[in-house]
């Protein structure tokens, strides 16, 4: 059992955490085993994200004065909370795939870029290209002209080359 002074620091530490996360989704992790467990703790940390078990009354205090507050109504049950700072995309679609796999996680509520958002919204974000896709995509689009634009010009110049090299073989240049 964790003393007083543990607890405390405990609650500290999570309301720091709390109060820079932009993205979080509280969620009911209830019949997964270790395995499965380790699984998803993988599949968040790639997302660069952070996904913690915890002790409801102790989230509940740590959400107080934080962005997260408004999310304390559903820390009830067996709770696990993952969150991040940066892209919600990827946070969504690492929880997303794994509640496709797993059906004994379920999504309570979330929160993106620091305002409350239905669950469902939280599919909608898991359905959007990733911030890195995206920018895959722009440079793509602005790559593309400029590609048929060297292609162009290179094709007039060997086609010059090649015709200069037809008239030196047949001695038009006599």
């Amino acid at each position: 059992m964790k003393s007083k002074k543990q607890k405390q620091k405990e609650v500290e530490q999570l309301k720091k955490e709390l109060a820079e996360a932009e993205n979080l989704v509280v969620v009911q992790f209830k019949g997964l085993n270790v395995e499965q467990d380790t699984d998803l703790r993988d599949k968040v940390r790639k997302a660069d994200s952070n996904y913690k078990v915890v002790k409801n009354r102790l989230a509940k205090i740590s959400a107080e004065g934080t962005p997260a507050e408004p999310l304390i109504g559903s820390f009830e049950g067996p709770t696990a909370i993952a969150y991040n700072s940066g892209d919600p995309v990827t946070l969504a679609k690492a929880l997303s795939d794994y509640a496709r796999a797993n059906p004994a996680f379920e999504f309570k509520a979330g929160m993106v870029e620091g305002r409350v958002v239905e669950i469902s919204t939280l599919a909608a974000i898991a359905a959007l290209p990733s911030h890195d896709e995206l920018i895959a995509q722009l440079m793509y689009l602005i790559n593309a002209p400029a590609q048929r634009i060297a292609v162009g010009v290179n094709a007039v110049g060997r086609n010059i080359a090649v015709a200069l090299g037809q008239a030196v073989e047949q001695e038009k240049f006599g």
